[in-house]
């Protein structure tokens, strides 16, 4: 048996509303880091609530249908997949004033970069080329 072991990262994230004059947004601080299956955010804030919504959601600031809601002020958050995470501010109008946020999650290979050719590409290639030596 072969087992492996990926350590998880925490991110620590002050969820309020940026302000006005703001450059940045959260897009900016999430789009810095290369989040993995298994790593967590944590969310600190005051008064306010963090969810995890879909991606119309997201675009239109829509709080109705949360697939995740927490309000406790310190919310931890754990990607289970490698897929983009659509967050927004439960508080109304928070959402439309910049306290949102996507975060892009990676498979869990923090350490190798790999130039190889995926598998289901491979297999392509394999046919095409075996294809056309049959053919030449």
């Amino acid at each position: 048996m072969i087992s492996a072991s990926v350590s998880s990262l925490e991110y620590k994230l002050h969820w309020e509303v940026p302000p006005a004059n703001s450059s940045t947004s959260f897009n900016d601080w999430a789009s810095d880091k290369r989040f993995q299956v298994g790593d967590i955010i944590q969310f600190k804030y005051k008064k306010d609530s963090v969810m995890q919504v879909t991606k119309e959601g997201y675009k239109q600031c829509n709080s109705s249908h949360p697939r995740f809601y927490s309000n406790t002020g310190k919310t931890r958050f754990m990607f289970d997949h490698s897929v983009p995470y659509y967050f927004i501010s439960g508080t109304s109008g928070h959402c439309e004033k910049g306290q949102k946020m996507i975060v892009e999650v990676i498979s869990n290979d923090r350490t190798t970069t790999s130039s190889a050719i995926p598998a289901t590409m491979a297999g392509w290639f394999y046919f095409f080329s075996f294809t056309l030596f049959i053919v030449a």
